[in-house]
């Protein structure tokens, strides 16, 4: 069983910046691939960043040039850093983990971000 908790949310105005972590339990974090989504209020879920276990990445058109997600294996965490923050981003944020082998995933219980303009 994995359990993921995420952290660093919180209010900031447009244009500030958070990093927002999330700490992953059991030890296949470094094979997973590791997914950051946002939902905001009245919408769908939706991928905001992944980064595989080789480290490739991929960010939505919507955050590109602006958010960053990226890996610590050793402390098995991964972060999305966000920058030039909009009101649009307004959202809780999910990190999710995919599993390896059966391509399973969990869930963290999410971090809300809210962007005052």
């Amino acid at each position: 069983q994995v359990q993921l908790v995420e952290s660093g949310g919180g209010l900031v105005e447009a244009g500030g910046s958070l990093r927002l972590s999330c700490a992953a339990s059991g030890n296949i974090f470094s094979l997973s691939r590791m997914d950051w989504h946002r939902q905001a209020p009245g919408k769908q879920r939706e991928l905001v960043a992944f980064i595989r276990s080789n480290g490739d990445t991929w960010h939505a058109d919507s955050v590109k040039g602006r958010f960053t997600i990226s890996r610590d294996n050793a402390k098995n965490t991964v972060f999305l850093q966000m920058n030039s923050l909009k009101s649009e981003d307004t959202a809780v944020y999910y990190c999710r983990l995919v599993r390896p082998d059966t391509y399973g995933d969990y869930w963290g219980q999410g971090t809300q971000v809210t962007v005052s303009s």
